[in-house]
């Protein structure tokens, strides 16, 4: 059993639960370095990290210590389309050639918006070849995606877009916005809510990223040729990890860049307050309308994927990962949020009006419960039963 390390911050009474299965990972469960942060009702009830950042230097983690957060980064940015169409500015039922013409070749041309952002409009991997530095340019990646046919006929069936949403979803932020999405999210959301959540670190940032340690290998992979291709952007970069065990989002220039399905830096708190300003009055009162909330928890796609894994019951609504027992349960139906290659997780829950936040750098693959876990004892704190059962963690 590992030696347990210091935990440093605070849990509110009622939520020791939280901290003891925070704790609890690190001891029994291959923690390396992480931090938790839980909203309720507005206010920060739970704020915990500890471990290292590096372990190559022996860096603690701190407070205010970021991580690539991967795939949590899909959750941003469908935040952001929920504001723009709030604001009248995209209407995610109309065509993608209404904000983007190019786009509709190929017989794409009739595809929603909403179809981006569901994993349904079949274009989960490029057949072009694109080297890491016009995947970092944006442009090119953009001009590969209005020149791709669609995998099979959009609406049809759903797979898992691992990076290809990112610039599909972005570009439409970017036509309706004139920005990128890292600089519309800096800029509506990031910054007037203080989060140290980006999509595009600064240099000032650079030196307090936590690095990411590679999972351990998987002693029976499931590959699927289309959904490594789309990972993997064609072989551009390895992921997560090359073959010496280097976490390719580790890189400076990725980390900068903000890969736009993937890519985001943030801490844990930056997370767990994004998300509790959805559904919370944290600064004048909730990001997202009820009826952006309850248009993003209808469940759009789920069951066995034309190109990935065996179907483990994920649920998608429009841009989130909603409840999925029993691979990710969250509080139950009216939460959505998205989780992230390695381990990590956030979300929202309307009902409870929560915001969740957890960050790892150690990460892991099939089979790993840390969130899970995390979630039980905020379901626990909580009294939320239901299908879920007791909520009960064993430690």
């Amino acid at each position: 059993m590992a030696t347990q390390p210091q935990i440093h911050g605070d849990a509110d009474d009622g939520y020791g639960r939280v901290a003891d299965v925070f704790r609890d990972n690190f001891v029994s469960r291959g923690e390396v370095g992480a931090a938790v942060t839980l909203y309720v009702r507005g206010r920060k009830v739970v704020d915990l990290y500890g471990g290292l950042a590096d372990t190559r230097t022996g860096r603690q983690w701190e407070a205010d210590t970021p991580v690539v957060v991967f795939s949590c980064t899909k959750g941003i940015l469908a935040i952001c389309a929920y504001l723009l169409a709030q604001q009248g500015r995209l209407d995610l039922d109309a065509p993608v050639t209404r904000y983007w013409p190019e786009f509709g070749q190929h017989g794409k041309d009739h595809v929603p918006v909403r179809w981006l952002l569901t994993h349904q409009v079949g274009l989960p991997a490029l057949d072009r070849a694109l080297t890491l530095d016009e995947i970092l340019a944006w442009d090119p990646v953009i001009k590969a995606i209005e020149a791709q046919a669609p995998l099979w006929q959009p609406g049809t069936a759903h797979s898992y877009h691992a990076m290809t949403y990112g610039w599909l979803v972005g570009e439409v932020i970017h036509r309706v916005t004139g920005q990128l999405p890292g600089a519309f999210f800096r800029d509506a959301v990031a910054e007037p809510l203080a989060l140290r959540t980006w999509l595009g670190l600064p240099a000032s940032e650079r030196d307090a990223v936590a690095r990411n340690l590679a999972p351990p290998p998987e002693a029976d992979p499931f590959v699927d040729p289309v959904a490594e291709r789309g990972i993997t952007m064609g072989g551009a970069f390895a992921f997560p990890a090359d073959a010496d065990g280097l976490v390719s989002f580790n890189d400076p220039a990725i980390q900068a860049a903000g890969i736009p399905g993937a890519g985001a830096v943030s801490t844990a708190e930056g997370l767990a307050r994004l998300y509790a300003a959805c559904v919370s009055d944290i600064r004048g009162g909730p990001l997202l309308s009820a009826a952006s909330v309850d248009d993003a928890v209808v469940v759009r796609s789920r069951g066995q994927q034309r190109h990935g894994p065996p179907d483990t019951g994920q649920r998608w609504g429009t841009g989130f990962l909603l409840d999925s027992p029993p691979a990710r349960p969250l509080l139950g139906a009216s939460s959505f949020g998205h989780d992230g290659a390695g381990g990590n997780l956030a979300f929202g829950d309307a009902r409870h009006a929560v915001g969740f936040g957890y960050v790892v750098n150690q990460m892991y693959g099939a089979g790993d419960e840390r969130a899970n876990r995390l979630t039980a004892a905020v379901r626990s704190c909580l009294d939320i039963g239901g299908p879920h059962g007791s909520s009960n963690v064993n430690l």
